[in-house]
C-alpha cells in the first residue's frame, strides 16, 4: 500500500509538472526566427546588438545561436550598456573588444559612442537587435535602438527587431511626452514613460512616427529599413510571469521578473540621491522606501490613509550590503501591487514624496538634496520638480502627469502587432 501511494504521489507530481509545462508559452523572436530557418539572415553578414537577456527558452544565448547557425554570417558584435555578456556594471562604460566565446569583434554603444559610426558598420548587410526591454522610457536599451536604426539608415543596413514580452504587460501606459528640451538618453523620444508597446512595436511607431530626432535637434527624422520578427502566443494582458519564459535579468539591478514593474514605480525617486533609499545595493531593488531617519509605522499609516487602489505597504528593517548607506540601519516599507489593472504604478513614488513633506516638512525631496541628479531628464519635463516643490501634494502635477496618455493609447494602437 505504502508503494502504491508512493507511485500515486510521484505520477500526481508529473501530472503537476506536465501541466505546468503545457500552459501557453511565449516564443521570442529568436525562437520564429530559428523555426523559420533564418531565412530573413541567409547570405548576409550579421551584425548583433544584444546582451545576456537575449536568450532562448533553454537559455542559449543569442550570440551563440546566430554564429552557429547554418548559412549566418555573424560578423559583429554591439554592446549597449552593461555589454553583450553583462560584464560590465551599472554606469559603467562599456569598451571596444572582442568576445571571448567566438572572437567576434565587439563595439561599445555605451561609452564615448552610442551611436554605431560609420566605421563599425562597415561590411554589415542587417542589424539584429534582441534584448529583453522593461516598459519603462528611462530604460537606455530602446535608446540605443533607436540610435542603430538612425546609424543603419544611410547606409541602407536593414535592421531585424527580434521581439520579446513587454513585463508591464501591453496595457499599461502612464506619463506624460517628453518635452525639448528634456530628450536624453533616458527620455529619447515623445512617448509616456510607460509605454505598453513591445519593442518591436514601438521601432514600428519610432520609425513611421519619424521619433529618431530626439537627439537630433531640428534635424528631420531619419528612417531605416525595418523588419520585425514577433513572438508567438503573446498577448496584451500577459505580465512576464505568464509567459512561461525564463527571466534573464537585462542589468544588474533588474533581477526578477517583477523587477521591472518597482522599477517604473521607483525609479524616478531614485534619482534623487540622498533623499530615499529604493533598495539598490539591498536583495529587493526598486521594492522598496526607506531612510535612516523615518519611522515606517508612521509612513504605512500615512500612505494608506491615501487609499491608493492596487498597491499595499508593509514596514521593513534592512542593512544595504552595497551603496552609500551601505552597513547602516534603514527604517521603511516594502510595497506590493495588489491589482495591477487598477494601481497607477507610477505615482506610488510621488505620494511616498508627498507623505514624507508631510510627516517631516524638514526631509522634504527637494531640499534636502544636493541636486536634482537626472530626475527632470527621466520625468520628460521639469513640471513636475517645479510644480510638486510648492505645495508637495500629488494633486497639483497628477492632471499633467496624465494628460498625454489617451492620446498615446490611440496613436500607438496603430502599431499593434498583437
Amino acid at each position: 500500500m505504502r508503494k502504491l501511494f508512493i507511485v500515486l504521489a510521484v505520477l500526481a507530481g508529473l501530472s503537476y509538472w506536465d501541466s505546468a509545462c503545457a500552459r501557453t508559452v511565449v516564443k521570442p523572436g529568436i525562437e520564429v526566427l530559428r523555426e523559420g530557418g533564418f531565412k530573413e539572415l541567409k547570405g548576409k553578414r550579421v551584425g548583433l546588438v544584444t546582451n545576456p537577456s537575449g536568450v532562448d527558452r533553454h537559455l542559449n544565448s543569442t550570440i551563440d545561436i546566430l554564429y552557429n547557425a547554418p548559412g549566418v554570417e555573424l560578423v559583429a558584435l554591439y554592446g549597449p550598456e552593461h555589454g553583450v555578456r553583462g560584464d560590465v556594471y551599472a554606469g559603467g562604460k562599456v569598451a571596444d573588444t572582442r568576445d571571448e566565446a567566438t572572437g567576434l569583434p565587439v563595439y561599445s554603444l555605451y561609452g564615448a559612442t552610442r551611436r554605431p559610426t560609420q566605421e563599425m558598420l562597415e561590411g554589415i548587410d542587417v542589424m539584429v537587435y534582441d534584448i529583453q526591454d522593461v516598459g519603462a522610457r528611462s530604460y537606455t536599451f530602446i535608446s540605443t535602438l533607436g540610435l542603430v536604426m538612425e546609424a543603419c539608415a544611410p547606409k541602407g543596413i536593414e535592421v531585424i527587431v527580434l521581439d520579446r514580452p513587454n513585463p508591464l504587460g501591453g496595457n499599461k501606459i502612464e506619463g506624460c511626452y517628453v518635452e525639448q528640451p528634456f530628450n536624453s538618453f533616458v527620455s529619447q523620444y515623445r512617448i509616456p514613460y510607460v509605454y505598453g508597446m513591445t519593442v518591436g512595436e514601438l521601432a514600428f511607431m519610432i520609425n513611421e512616427e519619424g521619433l529618431n530626432r530626439g537627439q537630433l535637434g531640428n534635424q528631420e527624422p531619419v528612417r531605416c529599413k525595418l523588419t520585425v520578427i514577433p513572438m508567438e502566443g503573446w498577448e496584451r494582458d500577459m505580465l512576464y510571469e505568464d509567459t512561461g519564459l525564463p527571466w534573464v535579468l537585462p542589468s544588474p539591478n533588474i533581477p526578477f521578473k517583477e523587477t521591472p514593474l518597482y522599477y517604473a514605480a521607483a525609479g524616478i525617486c531614485g534619482e534623487l540621491y540622498g533623499f530615499m533609499d529604493i533598495g539598490i545595493g539591498y536583495t529587493l531593488p526598486f521594492q522598496l522606501f526607506g531612510a535612516t531617519w523615518l519611522d515606517p509605522e508612521k509612513l504605512k499609516a500615512r500612505l494608506e490613509s491615501y487609499d491608493l487602489p492596487g498597491v499595499a505597504f508593509r514596514t521593513i528593517w534592512y542593512k544595504p550590503i552595497a551603496g552609500s548607506r551601505k552597513g547602516q540601519l534603514v527604517k521603511g516599507l516594502q510595497y506590493f501591487f495588489t491589482d495591477y489593472e487598477k494601481a497607477r504604478v507610477t505615482e506610488t513614488q510621488f505620494y511616498v514624496m508627498q507623505a514624507v513633506a508631510e510627516l517631516y516638512p524638514d526631509k522634504k525631496a527637494f531640499e534636502i538634496i544636493s541636486g536634482y541628479g537626472l530626475f527632470d531628464k527621466v520625468c520628460g519635463t521639469d513640471y513636475v520638480r517645479k510644480e510638486f516643490s510648492k505645495r508637495y501634494k500629488v494633486a497639483d502635477i497628477k492632471d499633467y502627469w496624465r494628460k498625454d496618455e489617451a492620446a498615446f493609447r490611440e496613436l500607438s494602437q496603430k502599431y499593434h502587432i498583437y
